[in-house]
């Protein structure tokens, strides 16, 4: 498995993160894809909020190349299970199967944990990415089934709207109100 490393953005990364975010197979879970323009916006929001913070949407590197972003942010809409801090990742397809995202999610994760004092962290997606839903299962999340919402960001009637949400709990935490 190819060592991941979460850090700051580089400019260097601008290429590889605007095809990314150009790429229909990545953002097929996404409303839109990104314009040139629109990821170089994003990506200079997420290295400021990294900077400003110390924490936040990381950029993933692996074997020298930037892999994708993952990291924890403080969801930026109202959602019906707010105030929440939660954990995101997006990939380059190249790099899907082959363990980077499970690595660079648990590295956050733990970030939150034991650096931030997370007492719970969480995830969602539209359920028709079983992909990443497999993911959150495997990083130790779980289904709240009372938690599912219509995503603010995304249009009323979108077939994307719907979202799944998944929690965990800090080791040792209390437990919260999981939908069994």
């Amino acid at each position: 498995m190819p060592s991941v490393i979460l850090r700051q953005w580089r400019d260097s990364d601008l290429d590889a993160f605007a095809r990314m975010n150009a790429d229909p197979e990545v953002m097929r879970y996404f409303p839109a894809l990104l314009s040139r323009a629109e990821a170089e916006a994003v990506m200079a929001r997420l290295r400021q909020e990294v900077e400003q913070q110390g924490w936040g949407v990381w950029a993933v590197e692996t074997e020298g190349d930037l892999a994708g972003m993952v990291g924890l942010r403080v969801p930026r809409w109202p959602l019906p299970f707010s105030p929440c801090t939660e954990v995101l990742w997006r990939l380059r397809r190249e790099y899907w199967g082959r363990g980077v995202g499970r690595q660079a999610a648990a590295q956050a994760v733990e970030f939150g944990f034991t650096k931030l004092g997370l007492a719970e962290i969480v995830t969602f997606s539209t359920p028709m990415n079983v992909r990443s839903i497999r993911l959150m299962e495997r990083l130790g999340f779980q289904r709240d089934l009372d938690g599912d919402f219509d995503h603010p960001a995304v249009p009323e009637g979108h077939a994307l709207r719907r979202h799944v949400l998944f929690r965990k709990q800090r080791p040792g935490s209390p437990a919260s109100h999981v939908g069994a």
